[in-house]
């Protein structure tokens, strides 16, 4: 049995809720002739599989309080914006929403880890029509939100196949390149969002 148990089904009925809520932000934005919030929406439930092999990594019972409550990234979406001002528009929808609270934040951009990773993270709890796994209804939900710019999230994608997929020969020279490139990435970024707001602030001086 799934150690989602009855749940399965409704992480992924919250999973297309959150994803059509952050898609409604989306169009409202462009309706409003704003630039889009986002380029792409990734979102998931972790597999069983998955869920059961962290719970046991944590020390955690294999059990559906334990992957539901314990855990919290059972159901995730990840936003990957143009640009850095785009994750700050987005954070500021997220907080001022009254379908979700945020519950833990960490900004991996403006302190990236060790190996150059940057990202911001944050965990929400959902309130959705459905029953949690506390008998509880409407119910709480947690889901992870990880927002992006597409050279974090390019180079997260390339240092997971890198380092995950394949056995490393000289990991310290290979751990100093990605490193190295995360940085030249993050400048990057920075260039990039000074150079819309150069055109922005054009736009209005016309």
């Amino acid at each position: 049995m799934s150690i989602y148990g009855p749940y399965e089904e409704t992480l992924n009925n919250i999973l297309a809720d959150v994803e059509r809520r952050l898609a409604e932000w989306n169009d409202h934005q462009l309706a409003a002739n704003q630039p889009k919030l986002y380029e792409h929406l990734i979102g998931r439930v972790k597999t069983p599989a998955s869920m059961a092999e962290k719970c046991r990594r944590k020390g955690y019972p294999e059990s559906m309080a334990a992957a539901l409550r314990q855990c919290r990234d059972a159901v995730g979406v990840r936003l990957v914006c143009n640009f850095i001002s785009d994750i700050t528009r987005c954070l500021s929808l997220i907080e001022q929403a009254d379908w979700c609270t945020v519950v833990k934040k960490k900004d991996y951009i403006t302190n990236a880890k060790p190996n150059g990773y940057r990202s911001y993270h944050l965990i929400l709890d959902v309130v959705e029509p459905y029953e949690d796994v506390d008998g509880q209804q409407p119910g709480h939900f947690f889901v992870e939100v990880q927002l992006r710019t597409i050279a974090m999230d390019s180079w997260a994608s390339l240092e997971h196949e890198i380092k995950y997929k394949h056995h490393v020969a000289n990991p310290e020279r290979i751990s100093k390149e990605l490193k190295r490139c995360a940085d030249q990435l993050a400048s990057c970024d920075v260039q990039m969002q000074t150079i819309r707001q150069l055109v922005q602030e054009g736009e209005r001086d016309k």
